[in-house]
């Protein structure tokens, strides 16, 4: 008798752990476009960002002014506002903000610029900023000269 009832016991928990696996494993499967408000219309086939579980996947974002959709004046520095400025809207609508962000990946299109990057960037992350890879590129879409991607985890 004992036998039986640790047998069922056991079943019992095995299922309550097997049901509460599978609530964990959808809950990290479900997946949302996030699309801010003031966002810039590209009419391009993709997310500004995806919410899949507790993960933000940021999409690439230049440096382009939410009203008009055309890279804003003034260089590296400029175009960095407006890209951070952007994925800050994603992060928003995501609820969460540059603290939440664990990897950047930095398309630039000459390392000539990248000590002016570098001074922009850090008006964002002045402290333990994340994970980040830059990468030179031939080129970026309507000539931009920077192009930023982020992951940021709640």
């Amino acid at each position: 008798m004992t036998i039986r009832r640790a047998g069922a016991a056991g079943l019992i928990f095995g299922v309550l752990i097997g049901v509460a696996l599978q609530t964990v494993a959808a809950q990290q499967l479900q997946r949302r476009a996030i699309r801010p408000e003031k966002a810039p219309n590209t009419g391009l086939p993709f997310s500004p960002g995806v919410l899949a579980g507790n993960t933000l996947y940021v999409s690439g974002h230049l440096g382009r002014d939410p009203v008009t959709s055309q890279l804003v004046a003034g260089g590296i520095e400029a175009e960095t506002r407006q890209s951070l400025a952007n994925i800050r809207e994603v992060l928003r609508a995501g609820n969460m903000d540059f603290t939440n962000v664990t990897s950047v990946t930095a398309y630039i299109a000459s390392f000539d610029d990248f000590a002016k990057f570098n001074a922009v960037y850090r008006e964002v992350f002045p402290k333990d900023p994340p994970a980040r890879a830059t990468v030179q590129v031939a080129a970026l879409n309507d000539h931009a000269r920077i192009e930023l991607q982020m992951i940021a985890v709640k």
